[in-house]
């Protein structure tokens, strides 16, 4: 008897569905065909022992899989419970009648158990597409399928759970899942906040332009300074996501397996903070198997990297197409994925190898040219990505002792909000620009005239303090997003002048 299950593979994002033929005919043996892997290869041993445990008996015939589309690699573990079923039906030990209505996807244990498998929306989202009446998969990630709506969720615990429900002899309660009021229920469950950073007020000024325009920073410093402690409250100023955002977010998640057992959306902006020793994969995507890397599970969030001059050069590298691009493009021989990337780079790291230059109590012991030498580590063209550049100083013992709080992250968070919403309405006709670090240069022009007096102080700053040319247009449009902190129109001097003094890398002097 010949009968077909469905499941689904995951390409990139998205996922794609496969069809689980099942033929048990006269004969021996079991014979799996349709480009499986080993994971896929070993689930005869799963499936006859959860089989066996569930109370039923593996047919003492020949069992032909085919996984269609044949030409489509599969791979993993996730069609142990899709296989099963379809073997069963084959048998007569389970009613085929209605399984064409549902996906079914799920790794079995030894025992019938279900474990919980990876990319459960965009199989869920797959689902819906094909107007399946449901989706049955193991309990862990019933709730996180449950997210798209007009779709019956059914999370089993373990295969007899499944056979029951086929055969009407018992039900599997149905996961719903209110989207919405999840969403916005922890859409602020910040674990830091600004309150808690004693003073650095320059430093969180130049933390809330970034955010408000979207801007790359750098923050140079000496050790204990309070870098890592700033970067980590970053996500907190930023707009909160708006709910197709936490979608694609999830979605990347889910694909790289990431999201937490409690978890069904993720509904604060992501922070990743890789170890400097990532591999050039690990940070970007890729694998024999194609994986989300750190820039996309940074997607619409943070991606915070410390000590940047201790990166392999080759890892960094690869940041400079996704950093304009905002999205990753990882081809193999049989397939070309796109991962989403519209991340925001802060990064950290020391003045010098001793960490102690331009500090204002200790002495730098470096020797001559060693400052230079460390700064070169990173290339100019991932350099010249950076539109703030940051210097932070240690805070003196005095302002620690204050027991007067400081701005909370919400108070700066407003601010933000409005100033997005200012570029919000100046970019509504330019559906791929969404805030002023993303600007062309045509639009640069456009929206970041100069007075004569603002065009004085350029030529000044451009001279005196040899900035290079690369800095112009990253000084033009932070000094944009300075004036929609300020509510006003036009760039005037004084945001000039402090966009300016966000250049310290680009000085001539630095490092001499």
């Amino acid at each position: 008897m010949l009968v077909k299950t469905y499941g689904s593979a995951i390409i990139g994002v998205r996922a794609v569905t496969v069809t689980i033929e099942v033929n048990v005919c006269q004969g021996l043996g079991f014979n799996m065909v349709g480009l499986p892997d080993n994971a896929v290869k070993e689930s005869s041993q799963r499936v006859t022992s959860a089989i066996e445990m569930s109370g039923r008996k593996v047919p003492g015939k020949r069992i032909i899989i085919n996984l269609a589309p044949a030409d489509l690699k599969k791979e993993g573990s996730a069609y142990d419970l899709t296989i099963a079923v379809g073997i069963l039906g084959a048998n007569g030990d389970l009613n085929a009648e209605t399984l064409d209505r549902y996906v079914i996807m799920g790794e079995l244990g030894l025992d019938g158990t279900l474990r919980p498998i990876k990319g459960a929306l965009p199989i869920a989202i797959e689902a819906r597409s094909r107007h399946c009446k449901g989706i049955i998969l193991p309990a862990q990630n019933a709730r996180e399928a449950a997210i798209v709506n007009n779709l019956e969720v059914y999370g089993a615990e373990n295969l007899k759970q499944v056979i029951d429900f086929f055969n009407g002899e018992g039900t599997i309660a149905q996961t719903s899942f209110d989207t919405r009021a999840e969403f916005a229920r922890s859409l602020n469950n910040y674990e830091f906040d600004f309150s808690d950073v004693k003073g650095q007020n320059n430093v969180k000024r130049a933390l809330e332009i970034a955010a408000a325009g979207s801007h790359n920073a750098i923050l140079i410093g000496p050790p204990g300074s309070g870098k890592t402690m700033l970067a980590k409250r970053m996500p907190s100023i930023l707009p909160p996501l708006s709910l197709s955002e936490s979608l694609e977010t999830t979605q990347i998640y889910s694909v790289a397996g990431k999201m937490r057992k409690e978890d069904a959306l993720i509904s604060i902006r992501p922070f990743r903070s890789p170890h400097h020793t990532v591999s050039d994969a690990g940070l970007c995507g890729g694998g024999s198997n194609p994986q989300p890397g750190e820039i996309s599970l940074a997607h619409n969030g943070v991606l915070f990297l410390d000590e940047l001059p201790e990166f392999k050069r080759s890892a960094l590298e690869v940041l400079r197409q996704p950093m304009e691009e905002r999205r990753v493009s990882i081809s193999r021989a049989k397939m070309s994925i796109d991962y989403p990337a519209a991340f925001m780079l802060i990064a950290a790291m020391n003045p010098c190898p001793c960490g102690y230059y331009n500090h204002p109590t200790i002495e730098c012991t470096c020797a001559p040219g060693a400052v230079n030498r460390y700064l070169n580590k990173v290339s100019g063209p991932l350099m010249d990505r950076i539109d703030l550049h940051i210097e932070v100083t240690p805070v003196p013992v005095t302002e620690l002792g204050k027991s007067v709080p400081s701005e909370s992250s919400a108070v700066i968070r407003e601010r933000v909000i409005a100033a997005r919403a200012i570029q919000t309405e100046r970019f509504k006709n330019n559906p791929a620009v969404h805030c002023n670090a993303q600007m062309t240069s045509k639009l640069t022009r456009q929206y970041c005239e100069l007075s004569a007096e603002c065009r004085t102080i350029m030529e000044t700053a451009m001279n005196r303090l040899g900035l290079s040319a690369r800095a112009y247009d990253r000084i033009l449009r932070v000094s944009r997003t300075i004036a929609d902190l300020s509510g006003c129109e036009n760039i005037s001097s004084e945001h000039l002048s402090e966009a300016i003094t966000y250049r310290s890398l680009d000085r001539d002097s630095w490092g001499k």
